[in-house]
């Protein structure tokens, strides 16, 4: 999924709560040239509809600086909230293009439901939520799609066994397991009352 944005650059001499006040948010661009860094502004009502359409380090963002002709693909690398209010306080963008291959972190979607859940009772028991991956800017996926329906209990699936999309490779260990079924949880209740039938 692609997103696009507009920012303006920001005032020489403007101060971070002013914009604020006047309904814009601090941002700031990286890597559009080498270590150079950009100061823009973003309207606050934009960027909360970029951050409902978007994920930190995953989801590739169009920006275009009208102002200075400049457009590129980036990633939202940071977004600062205030600590008790939850309002929007700063945006970071890193532009993708020329970087090569980049490490970002893609959801896990879990599908199906897993055969020792439905016939046995187990619980599926997901370890990672998230996967570390490397790719290119224009093959990062929205998720990934982890089928467990053949899954029994015991079964456990690990990094080095997932079919990645093409130009994708995973960066944690290959044998971190992702998800596993385990047995059926037995009450101390029920222990109690087989132990009392055995016991007769």
């Amino acid at each position: 999924m692609q997103v696009t944005v507009e920012c303006q650059k920001r005032p020489e001499g403007s101060k971070p709560n002013a914009l604020r006040r006047s309904g814009l948010i601090p941002v700031v661009l990286y890597g559009h040239k080498g270590t150079e860094s950009l100061s823009l502004t973003m309207p606050v009502k934009k960027a909360e509809v970029l951050l409902r359409e978007s994920s930190v380090n995953n989801t590739l963002i169009d920006l275009n600086i009208p102002e200075i002709s400049w457009s590129g693909k980036t990633l939202l690398k940071e977004v600062q909230k205030h600590p008790w209010k939850n309002s929007l306080y700063h945006l970071s963008f890193f532009a993708v293009a020329a970087h090569g291959d980049l490490d970002i972190e893609v959801p896990l979607h879990f599908v199906g439901e897993a055969a020792g859940v439905k016939q046995e009772g187990g619980l599926l028991d997901p370890v990672l939520t998230q996967l570390q991956v490397r790719c290119a800017p224009e093959s990062i996926p929205d998720s990934i799609e982890i089928d467990v329906s053949n899954m029994q209990v015991g079964d456990a699936l690990h990094i080095n066994e997932l079919v990645l999309p093409p130009g994708v490779t995973a960066s944690g260990e290959p044998d971190q397991v992702i998800v596993s079924v385990l047995p059926p949880q037995i009450s101390t209740e029920q222990t109690e009352t087989e132990e009392a039938t055995q016991s007769e």
